[in-house]
């Protein structure tokens, strides 16, 4: 059974004729994560978009319901235009017969927009260098980067968020230098890099690391899309 509150299998195909614009939302391990709630919210103004989360194991902790800012993960379901919330778990929930559904490939089929806020260390340097041990990072690495093959050129929009020394040490230069020059310039290019601020971290250090403001996040998705800002009330602010 999927988040999303059927047995049956996502399909791309059944969703791909809604007219909607599909971002796919997904967040992994750092404390960042707790912004998923109100960048799902804003994006959610727009009644032509069509949300879909995804979180690693290690992002689910950070949305159990310990304060406001942090509520249970399913009650992000009660939230317009978000259809669905998947898991590592959803992928193989059931042994695979020959013409089953593999869930990381439909939500990269489904997909229009992918935006990874935050995008921990941990998961930067496997997105990097191919590993695949998960949900998310399986439909990244399933990602059509040149868009012959779902027919439309898709890009993934990344947040890196850790700790200031995390971030200043050299592999992460090299790894961020791998998304912006190799994979995220020119037309070939698939992915943009939404580089961290400078702030007092959850940790207690002071400097460069922190995610990008989340209201930054959703422009960049909305501009990405060319889609107008739309607001509604009861869109909740955060710092």
């Amino acid at each position: 059974m999927t988040s999303a509150g059927t047995t049956e299998p996502f399909s791309a195909v059944a969703n791909a004729q809604d007219g909607k614009h599909h971002v796919l939302l997904a967040a992994s391990g750092s404390v960042a994560t707790i912004k998923i709630p109100l960048i799902a919210k804003s994006l959610a103004r727009h009644p032509n978009v069509s949300i879909r989360i995804l979180l690693t194991p290690s992002a689910e902790e950070f949305l159990q319901g310990q304060a406001a800012e942090q509520p249970p993960l399913m009650s992000l379901l009660e939230i317009e235009n978000v259809d669905g919330i998947y898991h590592d778990r959803n992928e193989w929930n059931k042994p695979w017969v020959r013409g089953d559904k593999i869930l990381h490939i439909e939500l990269r089929r489904w997909a229009h927009v992918l935006l990874v806020a935050p995008l921990s260390a941990n998961s930067l340097a496997k997105m990097v260098n191919g590993i695949s041990d998960g949900l998310l990072l399986s439909v990244i690495r399933a990602w059509d980067t040149t868009g012959v093959i779902d027919g439309r050129k898709k890009r993934i929009f990344v947040a890196p968020a850790m700790n200031t020394a995390m971030w200043r040490h050299p592999i992460t230069k090299k790894q961020i230098k791998i998304l912006e020059q190799d994979w995220g310039e020119g037309e070939t290019g698939w992915v943009t890099v939404l580089k961290p601020m400078e702030k007092e971290l959850a940790c207690g250090d002071v400097g460069d690391g922190a995610m990008l403001d989340w209201r930054l996040l959703v422009e960049h998705v909305e501009s990405h899309l060319d889609i107008s800002l739309q607001k509604k009330s009861g869109v909740a602010d955060g710092d």
